[in-house]
């Protein structure tokens, strides 16, 4: 198998599939997204909670970030280890299993809540932990069982839209998570329905039972590859095997091996990585920074504007870069990815400064720019997690490449939790940068991103990179 994150041809046609295909395949990935979608519910609620959390145990922001690296950095490993057991038990059993644990780990977080003050800490880091390492089934099982179903060149648009289905659970926490700990009136057909303020520990409890509903839909309705509902379909010519079996499940040392001697996955990984320390040092600390710096709690019309726009910026930057690297640059993500990266780098650059003035730091100026941040941020995450992971894995790797690529975003996404949780309470305390510290130390992680897709454009510009 040779497949690489830029394929030099200039010219592919367009697949032609049978007919009923195109409405079968929306199906499967229907019910894919929004699988993954409820898995945000349960990824999210943490930092919307975690002002309360904070207060009512007393803990540092450091104290938070060792939660937050604990179910970051167990992903990271489970993305690692998973990917690699997702290709052989396959995409929807990988994701259905993911979810049946995050239920379980969700409701055991809210239950913890009960516990002393002294063990609380520790519970949290192991309940989250273990969360953490159980929604590591999500993006590989999702990516192995997509790849099957997308030719190369609708991988870029299908990661977009993809990246909208995955945002709606974003959208959902973000709107309904502050209405929950603030209490709302739900007008109904006949009656108001007037729900009280609840406490944190309900954002563990509520999302869960959207995750059983949707797993159990999932389950009945999604198949792994065409071939099982029916269809027969040509391959790309690069994933297509001389005699081809959709059920073969090739040995764990070779899908390793194989995935392990790509250069450019290992080169996509470490840009990812510096995706998952800017993407999460904004999602996981938004809530924080706005309540602490600007003393507004997340049932402020400006905050929960803010995050309720979050996921919607994220899914216009998902959906113009998948499909700008498709028509644009025939299937090329290197050249987007940069272009991201270095408008990101801007934009982290520009807050700093901005926010670091007294005569021009303000809320609303904090809010325009979190939003840019998480225009392309998230337009990163599509691109590589999702679209280079198939080009590099093909159907029958698809699962390691993309646990190998989506690890490492980990791996930073914990450095900005305990890391970045230190860092502003030395920053707060000692110096006059204060809050300000959130926004440097994303930007060098930003620019490495941008460097990093630099050289995989060069390195690939007019020659193929497999094997590389």
């Amino acid at each position: 198998m040779s497949t690489s994150i830029n394929s030099p041809e200039t010219d592919q046609a367009a697949a032609v599939h049978p007919p009923g295909f195109r409405a079968r395949r929306g199906l499967n990935w229907f019910m894919l997204g929004l699988m993954y979608a409820s898995y945000y519910m349960c990824r999210y609620n943490l930092a919307i909670a975690a002002p309360r959390i904070l207060e009512q145990f007393g803990l540092s922001r450091t104290q938070y970030g060792m939660i937050s690296s604990a179910r970051n950095w167990a992903y990271a490993f489970g993305q690692f280890v998973n990917g690699l057991l997702t290709d052989r038990l396959g995409g929807k059993q990988a994701m259905a299993l993911g979810a049946v644990l995050t239920i379980l780990l969700n409701v055991l977080f809210g239950m913890a809540s009960f516990a002393g003050a002294g063990s609380v800490l520790l519970l949290f880091i192991i309940i989250r932990g273990g969360d953490g390492y159980a929604q590591a089934f999500g993006a590989p099982g999702m990516v192995k069982a997509n790849t099957a179903w997308f030719p190369r060149n609708e991988r870029g648009r299908f990661a977009g839209v993809f990246g909208l289905m995955i945002q709606f659970g974003l959208i959902m926490i973000n709107s309904f998570g502050p209405l929950l700990l603030a209490g709302c009136t739900i007008p109904l057909l006949i009656v108001t329905l007037q729900l009280p303020a609840l406490h944190w520990r309900w954002l563990f409890w509520i999302p869960p039972c959207v995750v059983a509903v949707v797993v159990l839909l999932m389950y009945l309705t999604v198949r792994n590859y065409p071939e099982e509902a029916g269809f027969h379909v040509t391959h790309d010519a690069d994933e297509q095997d001389e005699d081809d079996d959709h059920e073969e499940k090739l040995p764990l040392s070779v899908v390793f091996k194989t995935i392990a001697r790509k250069k450019m996955v290992w080169v996509t990984a470490c840009a990812y990585f510096c995706t998952g320390v800017v993407r999460t040092a904004q999602f996981e600390w938004m809530w924080l920074y706005f309540e602490q710096e600007w003393k507004m709690p997340s049932s402020t019309a400006l905050v929960a504007a803010t995050g309720a726009l979050m996921p919607l910026t994220a899914v216009i930057g998902s959906l113009s870069s998948g499909f700008i690297s498709d028509l644009l640059f025939n299937g090329k993500r290197a050249p987007v990815a940069m272009l991201l990266y270095g408008l990101e780098s801007a934009a982290i650059l520009l807050a700093a400064l901005l926010l670091g003035n007294s005569v021009t730091a303000s809320a609303g100026l904090a809010a325009v720019m979190t939003l840019i941040i998480s225009f392309t941020c998230n337009s990163t995450h599509s691109i590589l997690g999702t679209a280079a992971a198939m080009d590099l894995g093909g159907r029958k790797m698809a699962g390691f490449a993309a646990g190998v690529i989506d690890s490492f975003q980990y791996i930073g996404a914990g450095l900005a939790g305990i890391g970045l949780g230190a860092v502003i309470d030395w920053a707060v305390k000692n110096t006059a940068l204060g809050w300000t510290a959130w926004f440097w130390f994303m930007l060098p992680f930003s620019a490495m991103g941008m460097l990093l897709m630099a050289y995989v454009w060069w390195r690939s510009a007019g020659r193929n990179v497999t094997g590389a």
